[in-house]
């Protein structure tokens, strides 16, 4: 079965590309006129909707549609579900991330920080909304009433954040992908569900009084979630797992070291933005684990 997250994370990434490298490799957005706002506003959200609808239309229904709207009830985080709740925990993710870049993406082309979070929150939820309905009307697929909450979750989640400066500061939500046995296809970040664990981290450089010592600062305590085994494995090897454990803020480090001299570079900027949705491998430890 195709992975459904892989065709939500596609179709947000095919929808807010122009969004995800415009903050890391421009500077400052001009001033334009109203005039000129909506129509690099407009341009920008035809072109990733005509994006998606193309890949949609080749990739995801290309065995057609029906004249019936069907929904299937897919379950949450039980342990008889599809992912046992992996796949719901990256709708949430998706929301969440697609949110915050296009929100950065329509900033960029000159919005105002209010406007651009408001066109990025309905951009990336619209984008997930259509699939998601279209879905409903597919051969293949069904409307899953889980996935369209998970994904409302996460894009309230990414408003709440970017209103949030103080605790936006201290908190991060990432996913880390480390390729598992029974992911059966080499490196798939998305579709390996055995492979992710997605964490909520509150960082110690959040804490004015922790942000003041090196060393303390690029310390984080995280806590995640992830499933095991789920797939074509047996009932009996599948778990579902919560971790507790400290990461290092990875990119904090990096901001004091390789771009010590020029924090503010291209390279930098686009490494800080990976980093604030991504958990590098090797980085994060487990104190605990409860298996379930």
């Amino acid at each position: 079965m195709e992975s459904r997250v892989l065709k939500f994370a596609a179709a947000s990434l095919a929808a807010v590309f122009f969004s995800a490298a415009a903050p890391a490799f421009a500077g400052e957005p001009e001033t334009n006129a109203d005039g000129e706002m909506e129509r690099r506003n407009r341009n920008a959200l035809l072109g990733g909707g005509l994006l998606v609808g193309w890949y949609g239309a080749t990739h995801w229904w290309k065995d057609g549609l029906t004249g019936n709207f069907r929904t299937a009830g897919e379950g949450w985080f039980g342990p008889d579900t599809y992912a046992g709740g992996a796949d719901k925990m990256g709708h949430l993710f998706i929301g969440y991330a697609g949110t915050r870049l296009m929100a950065r993406g329509f900033e960029s082309l000159g919005n105002s920080p209010d406007e651009a979070l408001w066109l990025g929150a309905a951009t990336a939820f619209g984008t997930l909304l259509a699939i998601e309905t279209v879905d409903g009307f597919s051969t293949k697929w069904r409307f899953s009433p889980e996935d369209l909450i998970m994904n409302a979750a996460g894009a309230g989640l990414g408003i709440f954040l970017e209103r949030s400066p103080q605790l936006d500061r201290l908190l991060d939500f990432r996913m880390m992908y480390r390729p598992s046995r029974t992911g059966g296809s080499g490196f798939d970040p998305v579709g390996d569900y055995s492979g992710q664990t997605y964490l909520l981290v509150a960082k110690a450089a959040g804490v004015s009084a922790m942000n003041q010592s090196a060393p303390l600062r690029y310390l984080e305590l995280a806590v995640g979630y992830g499933s095991r085994g789920y797939g074509d494995m047996p009932a009996a090897q599948r778990d579902r797992r919560i971790y507790v454990g400290v990461s290092l803020n990875l990119s904090g480090i990096l901001d004091d070291t390789l771009f010590r001299q020029d924090r503010n570079s291209s390279a930098a900027r686009a490494t800080r933005m990976a980093l604030e949705f991504f958990q590098v491998p090797g980085t994060a430890a487990a104190l605990s684990t409860h298996s379930f």
